[in-house]
């Protein structure tokens, strides 16, 4: 299977500071990354010079997967996406690797981001990471057998999970019983009031002092990526809106920029618009509930009900033009499900006028308030160097002080001709993540009320039939209309063969979608790089020396989505 497009790939200027590039694959793809093809035993020497050459400086570990080739004599693949914030390029790693010897090096040691993402790719694709310092499954559970994002895994396979077996962290059962004397171990959560989604926390407490913490996922983990292999690139759709379901819009236009970009094609100027419209309106939904979330943890019970107020009013937008509140599927790939209702204009004016005083409300009331800031300030702080190190994006990494939005490093939908700030902090714990998300939400108004008032005319779905349904007048008395329709209803969009990743900027951070095509009418293989399941993996390593009304302060913060993250 052809998994690069060779006719649009180019010799890439970056592969004479790559050691020993005359040996290796170094093309640009037509997504525009740096692709390296590496064996695997020098995969570790290219990672940290891409990682340490200063004309690389690639700082940030966006992601880890695997890829299933069972008709290649390599069987399986190892895909490794970095950035450099810096410098501004884009690397894909690339390691074949063979079905008897399913294996390679870990990269922990180089970014800590890894340590999930290689663990994932060992529970659904069993390729296992050689020095990984706990190599177990993530996102299935214990008894789970099989890896299921291989392609001979049967779709329709379950484990049911008949004897749960609490999980238990080695450090528990091995104590030091001098070290972890008059120590106690206790569960926060899996229920959802506990710790907003199914989420567990296993910490061990000195008194009231966090010594030790470590986490389990996986408890609403549907097999996001596994179910989009069995449909259509256009049926993916309403399976985005429930990764992240605050912000459910803001998915689905991500997806079909990807599919987009795949097709060669873009959506008209109207549906950019309307689109970003939508976005922004859902990532300060998101920021409303994160933030209300966050203050009734702390205590501020008015502060969560007043903010849901322009949530609703938001919502009402959404159902408007989408017929849903929460999970909207209302993008398509070219443009969008239909035309926005004939009062849009009216009612985006009226959401301009009316959330603002919720937010300055919410803002005096809080931002000062002497028990609150007590609360979070200091809280769960993280230097930006390590936020890096873990993978951490968007509004977590801009309150350690990282100005990288992808709005404004890597533009799309036009997001370059519109004017707004990028808010930053730099103290990097609960407060500055609480600043920071206020100040996104006041951002968000100035770009819709930029957008509304540019809003063009026309279309709102490409014309493209290879992508888009053609006109229901059309389909009833054109029979090249009618064609067009049957092929896309049975058949599907045929996207052609090759891979891309590409990422917008979510409301908790980059949310990329890597797809793979075989030239079929549906994907081969779709990996979301989902933003929270980076920030997560560091929140143990946050509760050191914190106390247990502190983890719950943090874990508020860092506006963690269980949809998102287990997928």
């Amino acid at each position: 299977m052809t998994v690069s497009s060779p006719d649009t790939a180019t010799p890439n200027p970056l592969a004479r500071f790559i050691p020993g590039s005359q040996d290796l694959k170094v093309i640009t793809a037509s997504d525009g990354f740096t692709e390296i093809t590496v064996d695997r035993s020098r995969l570790i020497g290219v990672l940290r010079a891409l990682r340490d050459r200063p004309e690389l400086d690639c700082n940030l570990l966006l992601d880890v997967c695997g890829v299933d080739y069972p008709m290649n004599e390599q069987r399986f693949e190892v895909v490794y996406h970095l950035t450099s914030l810096a410098k501004g390029h884009r690397v894909r790693v690339r390691v074949p690797i063979d079905e008897d010897d399913p294996r390679v090096p870990t990269a922990y040691g180089i970014w800590k981001a890894a340590d999930w993402f290689e663990r994932e790719t060992w529970d659904l694709m069993g390729i296992r990471f050689d020095g990984h310092p706990n190599l177990r499954r993530i996102l299935t559970h214990e008894a789970f057998q099989g890896h299921a994002l291989r392609k001979d895994y049967d779709p329709e396979k379950r484990w049911v999970l008949t004897e749960a077996e609490t999980f238990v962290p080695d450090w528990v059962t091995e104590a030091d019983d001098e070290e972890d004397f008059e120590t106690q171990i206790i569960n926060i959560g899996p229920s959802h009031p506990a710790t907003h989604g199914t989420l567990r926390i296993v910490a061990r407490l000195d008194g009231e002092v966090i010594t030790r913490a470590e986490c389990e996922i996986g408890y609403l983990h549907r097999c996001f990526e596994k179910m989009s292999e069995t449909h259509g690139w256009a049926e993916v759709i309403p399976y985005t809106d429930r990764l992240n379901y605050c912000s459910s819009m803001i998915n689905g236009v991500g997806y079909a920029l990807a599919v987009e970009h795949m097709l060669g094609i873009e959506a008209p100027p109207r549906a950019q618009v309307v689109r970003v419209i939508l976005s922004e309106f859902s990532r300060i939904m998101d920021h409303a509930v994160c933030l209300g979330a966050t203050l009734v943890d702390v205590g501020a019970l008015t502060n969560f009900w007043y903010f849901f107020q322009p949530r609703e009013e938001i919502y009402t937008l959404l159902e408007s033009c989408a017929g849903g509140r929460l999970t909207v599927s209302y993008a398509r790939i070219g443009g969008l499900a239909h035309e926005v209702p004939a009062d849009f204009e009216d009612q985006v004016r009226y959401l301009l006028g009316y959330i603002p005083k919720f937010v300055d409300d919410v803002d005096k009331l809080v931002s000062t308030n002497r028990i609150f800031r007590g609360r979070t300030e200091g809280i769960g702080a993280i230097s930006a160097e390590d936020a890096l190190a873990w993978g951490w994006t968007g509004p977590c990494l801009r309150a350690c002080g990282v100005p990288y939005d992808l709005r404004r490093a890597r533009p799309y939908l036009g997001y370059e001709n519109y004017d707004f700030d990028v808010p930053v902090a730099s103290t990097g714990d609960s407060y500055a993540r609480y600043l920071v998300r206020l100040e996104e939400m006041r951002q968000s108004l100035r770009i819709i009320e930029q957008a509304i008032d540019n809003l063009p005319g026309g279309p709102v779905i490409t014309d493209n039939h290879h992508a888009a349904l053609p006109p229901k007048s059309k389909v009833y008395s054109e029979m090249e209309a009618l064609i067009w329709h049957f092929k896309l209803i049975y058949e599907g969009i045929k996207v052609p063969a090759g891979s891309a990743y590409l990422a917008t900027e979510g409301a908790n951070g980059e949310l990329g979608y890597y797809l793979v095509s075989d030239g079929g009418g549906k994907p081969y293989r779709i990996k979301v790089r989902p933003p929270c399941f980076a920030i997560f993996q560091a929140y143990p390593h946050l509760l050191d020396g914190h106390l247990v009304p502190d983890a719950i302060a943090i874990l508020s913060s860092l506006n963690i989505i269980a949809g998102e993250l287990d997928r």
